[in-house]
């Protein structure tokens, strides 16, 4: 695609890498039919293709109004596209370039900037999210549904981890709403880590991966978030730790971008390169290990849903699924399986109606096998899929911890 960027967008740090990318593009249009937005709208402007062109006028100095931003927020982020794309478009990196110059042209309506910055001040903070829950229990009956049905109803508490130390050692990021929303999920990783002779070592000065900051605009923040991760994992890293597990695959998507979004910082671009590098899906893990060995022997009867953030992010797809099938467990075919819940992070509170829609149509596709349970490697997702109230949704790992039982 033929670009010529203004003079404003050819002083952006990033400029060189939207210009790039945006000459990768083909126009082919292949992105619009896997694109979920596209499929509920129809709108060649709720589409990659059709976002590309929006960012490319902007970048070329032309207005940038209201509508644009509208667009932009619709974007699920969910880079199925990218998935698609047969000429390898970077989608995900320019739509974040984009953002960021429609964020500072745009202003917002009082009450989105008030939302957007409740979630950027409540979610990454794991005790002041888990105060806030408990006070929304309480009130439960008195909350706007569209909080109501974010509240787990009964969420399983935390089994007790494992105390021993073994040779080999992984750290694993904790996350920000899991510890809350599904408190067992990370303790039943432990679990199943330590039958396999390895051991998660806590590090607590590591907080917030920095993906809630950085997809709602406020990039700065997200970054020094991930500089904040990487400071706190060092040690461990220089000690031996073999990987940096992601339980919830939305952060593991962020936290194996953090050598691209800091290459340009001297002082972290050689650390954040070995953190992304040491960044693992906890599938990742498990898939190398000998399973056969734990004596599992699934019996359930399971449907998968791959996030987003597992199948175009981390390109896992498949993944899990070959997991859960070597433990024995019996998996249902999930029609579309490549389209998005509509989670997306905090798509579901920013785009509720759009994300209700796609929440329904993947349930329907999920439940068309008749399992007894939904599994996921997202907490978003998990949370998401819930609030519908129909099949159960659980972690992937929280069944196979059950069957060492």
């Amino acid at each position: 695609m033929q670009t010529n960027l203004s003079e404003q967008a050819k002083r952006l740090s990033r400029a060189e890498e939207a210009e790039s990318i945006l000459r990768s593009c083909v126009h082919c249009g292949f992105c619009n039919a896997t694109c979920p937005t596209y499929q509920l709208l129809g709108n060649e402007l709720d589409g990659p293709r059709g976002r590309i062109y929006l960012i490319k006028q902007v970048l070329e100095g032309q207005e940038i109004t209201a509508k644009t931003q509208l667009h932009l927020d619709r974007c699920l982020t969910c880079r199925n596209c990218e998935t698609t794309c047969p000429s390898g478009v970077q989608y995900h990196n320019l739509l974040d370039i984009g953002r960021a110059v429609v964020e500072e042209h745009v202003p917002r309506p009082l009450s989105e900037r008030i939302l957007r910055e409740g979630l950027r001040a409540v979610v990454p903070r794991p005790a002041l999210f888990k105060a806030l829950t408990q006070v929304g229990q309480a009130f439960r009956p008195l909350l706007p549904v569209i909080l109501k049905s974010k509240l787990a109803s009964q969420p399983r508490p935390a089994k007790p981890r494992p105390t021993r130390r073994h040779a080999r050692c992984v750290l694993m990021l904790e996350g920000c709403v899991q510890p809350t929303l599904s408190p067992n999920t990370n303790a039943a990783t432990a679990r199943v880590l330590d039958r396999l002779g390895i051991s998660v070592v806590p590090v607590r000065e590591a907080g917030c991966c920095g993906a809630v900051d950085y997809h709602l605009n406020a990039q700065d923040k997200g970054l020094e978030r991930a500089r904040r991760n990487i400071d706190a994992w060092w040690p461990a890293i220089e000690a031996g730790a073999e990987a940096i597990v992601q339980t919830a695959s939305g952060c593991g998507a962020f936290v194996r971008d953090y050598g691209h979004l800091l290459k340009s910082d001297a002082a972290y671009a050689q650390k954040a390169e070995r953190v992304s590098a040491l960044a693992k899906d906890l599938v990742e893990v498990l898939r190398a290990e000998p399973l056969e060995e734990l004596g599992i022997h699934g019996n359930r009867r399971l449907a998968f849903h791959c996030p987003c953030t597992l199948q175009h992010a981390q390109r896992l797809g498949g993944a899990v699924e070959s997991v859960l099938t070597r433990l024995g467990f019996s998996l249902t075919s999930v029609p579309d399986s490549h389209l998005c819940c509509g989670s997306a992070g905090t798509y579901s509170l920013t785009q509720p109606e759009l994300s209700r829609q796609l929440r329904d149509n993947k349930l329907n596709a999920l439940e068309s096998g008749n399992p007894e349970v939904i599994v996921t490697a997202n907490i978003g997702c998990q949370t998401h899929l819930e609030s519908a109230g129909r099949t159960p949704i659980r972690h992937w790992v929280e069944l196979v911890e059950e069957a060492l039982i």
